[in-house]
């Protein structure tokens, strides 16, 4: 009887598939409460084929999905939890990752091209110079964004380019392109037996294809990167059911077949809604494989003067708004602590790189700058590369774990510093989310290096709740209110600053002294042999 009544108490329920660069959750929540119920997640493999490369598979993705729905399903029923109570499917995802897919077959017809990827810099420089003035903002005003290695056009023009199979594909109109939050609509609403080809707002509009005025593909755009229209996905609301779940009935999970998939939202859009920033002028930074502090700015897009990118923020159903966001993207925050822990070897797990750090407490004059995929906001700078400097005898693994730490901290500080002069009303402390945020030493010197409180919630998967919140409160779906007066108080933590502004301004002076150190490493031009001559 206890457990019957325990069912009964719980109400609707709302699931979200979080699709992120390093691994995939699938997370179950209280449609009431916003309570975690259950999670499950998976890492993700990624291969670097080539330097500078940055691939995932397809199918691995998609199969990491249902493994994390099925054991999701399994601890569910461990918990007395009726599977039945989940209404309505959330998916949020790393965003600007590029697949292609064959719509006869189902198969993808490549790796998807991670966002972080960096072939695609010879294509940026070649686009770039043929602009008027070698602009790289030269489709800004229609896109928000600058021409970059890190939008989806310019990948998908690669592999049209340089991969036979998508080239054929698209002639003999077979190819399908989307981001991942496309390809896994359409496997998990049939896949070549009726699925749904969509994609939302906040995702197109990371593409470098979107017009976010008109809120649509664009016809220009399409033909500057001479990308045929009819490949694309439908632009959708990130609010509005898509299409059903379709689940092999054999399976634990096959109870979530007929479940409407009903909210889409980039990763870092759907951690803005996460975090309840639904008034202009409320921002979160998001710590994840990169770093993403985005600022709502209300129902118009505002162009940036200091190198952030304007992206659509949510369009929370069919009929409603869009909302847009000034961004600072920072490509690498999480990836230091894989690479420090994969390619160096100096961690074996991301938890000791805080012990490590904590152990000294100080960087002793060691700077770090991980441009591994050149620089992000706000410099934009793809001939950047990796830097270790301030180095001396007495440096150790110890300072320069602490200098990866503080390399987060110094390029969020550049981020915040952007978005300050671009509203000109100063943040007066910043809202926080993602995997890193369980290091408090890394919170404590963000706080430290910003000279303003970080606030934490103690539900860490923000990016899920903003998925969910979407899904929940979809026409026809309805479960989930978003009225202010009716969104659950949230729990939170507050780090406050402890050292001196003039320290901190002094390490900060010596951060961009080190940036431009990085800077026009990765050139083509002839090489001097060190005397003046080329």
């Amino acid at each position: 009887m206890a457990a019957f009544s325990s069912r009964v108490m719980l109400g609707p329920l709302v699931a979200a598939i979080d699709q992120g660069t390093s691994s995939t959750r699938f997370l179950v929540f209280n449609a009431k409460t916003a309570e975690l119920l259950s999670h499950h997640q998976v890492e993700i493999n990624q291969s670097f084929p080539k330097e500078g490369w940055v691939e995932e598979d397809p199918k691995e993705i998609l199969q990491s999905v249902y493994e994390c729905m099925e054991r999701t399903c399994e601890k569910l029923t461990q918990l007395n939890v009726d599977i039945s109570n989940i209404k309505a499917i959330g998916v949020t995802n790393q965003r600007e990752t590029t697949l292609v897919w064959d719509k006869e077959t189902g198969e993808a017809l490549y790796n998807a091209i991670v966002w972080l990827d960096l072939r695609t810099q010879s294509t940026v420089e070649r686009l770039i110079n043929k602009t008027p003035g070698r602009n790289k903002n030269h489709l800004k005003h229609k896109t928000g964004l600058p021409i970059s290695t890190y939008f989806s056009a310019v990948k998908l023009r690669w592999l049209m380019d340089n991969v036979d199979e998508v080239a054929e594909a698209v002639l003999t109109r077979r190819a399908m392109f989307g981001t991942v939050d496309s390809w896994l609509i359409w496997c998990l609403t049939g896949g070549k037996s009726g699925g749904v080809h969509c994609t939302d707002v906040t995702n197109a509009s990371r593409t470098m294809l979107f017009n976010i005025h008109t809120l649509d593909w664009d016809p220009e755009l399409c033909k500057y990167f001479d990308i045929p229209m009819e490949i694309l996905p439908k632009v959708r609301s990130s609010s509005e059911i898509y299409g059903l779940m379709k689940i092999c009935s054999s399976l634990k999970s096959g109870c979530l077949s007929g479940i409407p998939i009903s909210g889409c939202l980039g990763d870092q859009s759907a951690a803005l809604v996460g975090q309840m920033c639904f008034q202009e002028g409320q921002a979160k930074n998001t710590y994840g494989t990169g770093c993403f502090l985005l600022r709502n700015t209300g129902a118009k897009p505002v162009m940036s003067e200091h190198g952030l990118l304007t992206t659509v923020a949510y369009k929370l159903g069919r009929d409603k708004p869009a909302c847009y966001a000034l961004e600072g993207s920072v490509a690498i925050a999480g990836a230091v602590v894989r690479w420090l822990k994969d390619n160096l070897g100096i961690i074996q797990t991301s938890t000791e790189l805080e012990k490590l750090a904590a152990s000294v407490g100080t960087s002793y004059g060691c700077y770090f700058v991980p441009a591994f995929s050149g620089l992000y906001a706000p410099y934009w700078e793809p001939s950047a590369r990796g830097i270790i400097c301030g180095l001396t005898q007495f440096t150790n693994k110890s300072h320069l774990a602490f200098a990866a730490l503080e390399a987060v901290c110094f390029q969020t500080r550049e981020i915040l510093d952007a978005m300050n002069q671009d509203s000109g009303i100063p943040l007066t402390q910043l809202q926080v989310d993602g995997g890193m945020t369980s290091n408090r030493l890394l919170m404590q010197l963000q706080a430290d290096i910003l000279c303003i409180p970080v606030v934490k919630p103690s539900m860490p998967e923000t990016t899920a709740l903003g998925a969910a919140m979407a899904a929940g409160a979809a026409e026809g779906v309805s479960v989930w209110s978003l009225h202010p007066e009716d969104l659950s108080e949230v729990t939170s933590e507050k780090f406050e600053p402890q050292i001196n502004p003039e320290e901190s301004e002094f390490r900060y002076a010596r951060w961009k002294k080190a940036v431009q150190r990085a800077m026009n490493w990765e050139t083509t031009e002839p090489i001097s042999n060190g005397n003046g001559h080329k």
